[in-house]
Parts: structure tokens; C-alpha cells; sequence
């Protein structure tokens, strides 16, 4: 059986982080979903919280999801972050790499997602 596992979804689209939460929910049923709409937000919710997989949006209002990504590295080294994104650029693939993060390209599927999850779960 699987282990119950946390995530932190970071994005701006309430209806990304909506379709993300549903592929996660139909495939890992008893894991603990949460919801942020920007990096600040994320950042409050992390105080006192862990999480075993934070999936965050590049392109979002104040802080980008790779400088996100850089604080939650080291608040979380063990945590599974992504950084889920249409923005494919090498430059930013190779930032996220550096920074221990994954990469995930939208638009999302439930394919990508749950292959994903089971991959890094694999793997633990």
C-alpha cells in the first residue's frame, strides 16, 4: 500500500492548480493536497509544514517558481520539487537541474502527473 504523502501545488491559474489537484486526488486517494496562488502564499504555508512533493509554476506574479524553488530546496532537501511549466527554455531547465529541482512541461495530463508521482515514488 502506499505511503500518505503531502503536496504543495504553487501556481497562479486556480484552474491549473484545480486540474493538477484532480489528477493527483483520482490516482494517490488518501494523499494531503494543498493550494497556493503565488510564491508568497507558499512560503506561509510552509511554516511548520512539510511536504513530500511541492510542484510549482514558473511564470507567476513577484517571485518566479525557480526562486521559490531555490528557498524551498533548502527548507525541504529531501522533498520531490517540481517546477511545472510551459516555459522549455534550456536556460531554465538547466537552473531548475542546478537547483535539485524537477521538470514537469505543461500543459498538464493525468498521464504526466501520475507517471510522474510514480516514478519519484519508485525511486524513495
Amino acid at each position: 500500500m502506499a505511503q500518505q504523502r503531502s503536496v504543495l501545488l504553487v501556481d497562479d491559474s486556480k484552474f491549473a492548480r484545480l486540474l493538477v489537484k484532480a489528477f493527483i486526488s483520482s490516482n494517490f486517494t488518501d494523499w494531503s493536497i494543498d493550494e497556493a496562488e503565488d510564491a508568497s502564499k507558499a512560503l506561509e504555508m510552509v511554516e511548520g509544514k512539510t511536504y513530500d512533493y511541492l510542484l510549482l509554476d514558473f511564470n507567476m506574479p513577484g517571485m518566479n517558481g525557480l526562486e521559490l524553488g531555490e528557498q524551498l530546496r533548502g527548507r525541504f532537501p529531501d522533498a520531490v520539487i517540481a517546477l511545472l511549466t510551459a516555459n522549455i527554455q534550456q536556460e531554465i531547465q538547466k537552473k531548475a537541474e542546478s537547483l535539485g529541482l524537477e521538470f514537469i512541461a505543461k500543459p498538464p495530463t493525468e498521464e504526466k502527473i501520475r507517471d510522474f508521482i510514480a516514478a519519484q515514488e519508485a525511486a524513495r
